[in-house]
């Protein structure tokens, strides 16, 4: 099987709730287009890199309570995109399954290391010595990530090496886990029905 034959890998998740309404809708295998608007402008430009530098097509929309605060909002996406990762790569046949990425950002080194393992685990090493940057609490950073990780369902792993500029942090880890991502999931016939001795990645 060539990669010209595998099936698109497409999801549209919606989510609703009290606090939001939230639409997700990707290509996992797509040209890193993106239209994203959550509210919070900050989160969008790094959902766009995300797509971007992750080679996903990507569309988000949310109508969240952002007269409280950016909590629920950049939650919520967090966890739709999550399902939506999950929905899309389906049985993950012929994945890598791994993937690993480092992205500098001027005085910023990044690294993530993804396993696409159907478990649940999720670490950020890094620090800011800002409360926001733009728009975006950075304590909702290690939130977004551990609510993707969640969702979809992988082992993720990040890490800001060096540097001090918090939104140089911040977008080197959106791409340097788009990247990561991107290895993780691509598809080849080379690569074994499914990459675990117990025969499923769920």
């Amino acid at each position: 099987m060539s990669a010209s034959e595998f099936s698109p890998r497409t999801a549209t998740v919606e989510r609703t709730t009290a606090e939001t309404e939230v639409t997700v809708e990707l290509t996992l295998d797509g040209n890193g287009t993106y239209d994203v608007d959550t509210g919070v402008g900050f989160f969008d430009h790094m959902l766009d890199l995300f797509a971007k530098h992750g080679g996903l097509d990507l569309a988000v929309r949310c109508d969240g309570d952002l007269h409280v605060d950016d909590h629920h909002t950049v939650e919520d996406v967090a966890i739709t995109l999550g399902q939506a990762l999950r929905h899309a790569l389906g049985d993950k046949a012929h994945i890598a399954r791994y993937g690993h990425a480092y992205v500098p950002m001027d005085d910023v080194l990044a690294r993530a290391v993804i396993d696409l393992s159907g478990r649940t685990y999720h670490r950020l090493d890094a620090s800011f010595d800002r409360d926001t940057v733009g728009d975006l609490s950075t304590e909702m950073v290690s939130h977004v990530w551990m609510s993707l990780a969640q969702h979809t369902a992988c082992n993720l792993h990040q890490t800001v090496l060096h540097g001090h500029n918090a939104h140089h942090k911040i977008e080197a880890l959106f791409k340097a886990t788009a990247q990561a991502l991107q290895v993780a999931a691509r598809r080849s016939a080379e690569h074994a029905e499914v990459a675990s001795t117990k025969g499923t990645l769920s």
